[in-house]
């Protein structure tokens, strides 16, 4: 069972985010980044297939030099190799884009039974990638899965909705999605740290996957940021001084406003 996991190196959802004045696109290099915390599921994920049968599994990513960190947390919770496609004619690419990148990337690792991604990134939050993906690749697509089970050439996934729990199967090669509900990712132990150093990693341009550069960045991008502006800081809230009619000053503080 091969097994390619596709990872994101994001900004880190506590920093203080924001975009380049530049081209408004998200500022990498002024935050701290990380692997998305999405993806360790789907890497988690992945390594509990394995560990249940055989093969391996390499993780895929696509940015820049410091994208290489979400690699190695990868690497040290348990995968056995790593791909970095880093080109700096990919800055700027929107989800179309970046689909073709990562189609073509896992055409050139081969011999791949199963891809797995997170159900969206944590900086963009889009969650479509996945299925373009699967489409550029051929392959049926069974996403938001909250479990996963492979026996032989079939994939099961438990597709968890507001109303209804859905079974769907379907025949491998296949790409799966998963969410934060299907497990616990492990943390990396110092024997997956040390070990780690010695698993290789492959870097890879655009020419090297044979991806026209004019297909990629912020000027092949469908969809771009115009402007944007800080978030306005929370105003103070309304304090009601309890005097005995606390109760009905709540009421009608609530009921103004149509909360009740």
């Amino acid at each position: 069972m091969n097994i390619v996991v596709c990872v994101k190196y994001v900004p880190d959802a506590q920093a203080e985010r924001t975009f380049n004045a530049s081209d408004n696109t998200t500022d990498r290099e002024n935050v701290d980044g990380l692997l998305s915390e999405l993806d360790e599921y789907a890497v988690e994920e992945a390594l509990k297939i394995v560990e249940a049968g055989e093969g391996e599994v390499t993780v895929l990513t696509v940015g820049p030099d410091a994208a290489a960190d979400a690699i190695k947390k990868a690497l040290q919770m348990g995968a056995d190799k790593g791909v970095h496609v880093n080109d700096a004619a990919i800055h700027g690419s929107d989800a179309i884009a970046t689909s073709l990148v990562l189609a073509e990337a896992i055409k050139k690792i081969g011999d791949v039974d199963l891809v797995v991604t997170g159900m969206a990134s944590t900086d963009g939050t889009m969650g479509v990638v996945p299925a373009m993906l699967a489409e550029r690749l051929g392959l049926p697509a069974v996403t938001f899965a909250s479990e996963l089970s492979v026996e032989g050439t079939t994939a099961t996934i438990r597709r968890d909705g507001d109303a209804s729990t859905q079974t769907i199967t379907a025949t491998l090669p296949a790409l799966v999605s998963v969410t934060d509900q299907i497990n616990e990712p492990r943390y990396p132990s110092f024997k997956g740290i040390m070990a780690a150093k010695k698993k290789p990693v492959e870097q890879w341009s655009l020419a090297d996957l044979g991806v026209d550069a004019a297909q990629v960045g912020l000027d092949a991008a469908w969809t771009k940021v115009e402007s944007f502006a800080a978030r306005p800081p929370r105003s103070q809230g309304e304090i009601v001084a309890d005097e005995g009619d606390g109760g009905s000053k709540l009421a009608a503080f609530l009921t103004e406003r149509k909360f009740v």
